[in-house]
């Protein structure tokens, strides 16, 4: 399979995933509420609030994550590498040119909001801007252009909410399960109470864990997509090397940490197989090592 097909196959995707995680959503609130013996009213609830989630963080997901890690639009004189490679490389992937923001932060990195390609922003830190050379800026534009072009960023935001509200849900539904009366207890089916004591353990673990595979997966082909715009597979390569040398950023909520090229809050990368089941990115060395190969 080529990269086009598996850029095709990639937006078609995009919103199969949306719909599942609604699925997913609705699904563990009908299971709340088969044990509260109200299963209509919860699965309408669930219903409105992935719905509402959903169009929520379509609007409106780009400007609570640039308030989050204290963007500021980046001054054109003061990046001007950032700017006019920005402005390149979006001619040559067809598409408009995003918004450029930075985040005052020593530690290199840089990521990509927004919900389509014409309400687009690619922001980088200051250490990024600094410590590499113009041709691994471009490496890491061209990467941050192909989440925009590939919807990932869309995906990324909408999916992020909705994890972070059933995991919410299922933490707050816990903590009162402990603290109901022993008599209202008595009166449940015994059967009934564990598969909702389980569903509040499995569900927002599973969908964490399909969040997390999804993210990886999206890295992969940022990168090839990455190499189509640019040619120049090194670039990106050497950027990824340069960036995974420094510590983990102080000033990443762990919450945004998939939406970053490389993860802020573990750039090293263990490769063991429990690091990365449970990592928003992929091993950086094979990253290095697919793009080298190129």
């Amino acid at each position: 399979m080529s990269v086009y097909s598996l850029i095709s196959q990639n937006k078609r995707k995009t919103w199969l995933i949306m719909f599942v995680f609604i699925l997913i959503f609705t699904g563990f609130f009908y299971l709340i509420g088969q044990y509260l013996e109200s299963p209509r009213y919860y699965l309408f609830l669930g219903l409105m609030i992935s719905t509402s989630s959903s169009i929520f963080s379509y609007f409106f997901s780009d400007k609570i994550v640039l308030l989050t890690v204290g963007a500021k639009p980046a001054d054109k004189k003061k990046y001007f590498d950032f700017y006019t490679t920005a402005e390149n490389l979006s001619i040559a992937a067809g598409l408009p040119m995003p918004k450029l923001y930075v985040i005052e932060d020593d530690t290199p990195n840089a990521f990509a909001t927004g919900r389509d390609p014409n309400h687009a922003v690619v922001c980088a830190t200051t250490g990024l801007l600094k410590r590499l050379d113009r041709s691994d800026i471009e490496g890491v534009v061209a990467h941050e252009l192909s989440h925009i072009k590939n919807y990932d960023i869309l995906l990324a935001s909408i999916v992020s909410v909705l994890v972070g509200a059933i995991s919410i849900i299922a933490d707050l539904l816990m903590r009162s399960f402990w603290w109901r009366g022993k008599d209202e207890d008595e009166r449940k089916n015994p059967l009934m109470t564990l598969v909702f004591i389980a569903s509040l353990i499995i569900v927002p673990i599973v969908a964490t864990l399909i969040q997390l595979a999804i993210s990886r997966k999206r890295e992969y082909l940022a990168d090839a997509s990455a190499v189509l715009i640019t040619r120049n597979p090194h670039g990106l390569a050497d950027a990824l090397e340069k960036i995974s040398q420094y510590q983990t950023s102080r000033f990443i909520p762990s919450s945004f940490a998939h939406l970053f090229i490389v993860n802020p809050l573990n750039a090293k990368n263990s490769l063991s197989w429990l690091n990365n089941l449970f990592s928003t990115h992929p091993p950086i060395q094979e990253r290095i090592r697919i793009l080298r190969s190129m």
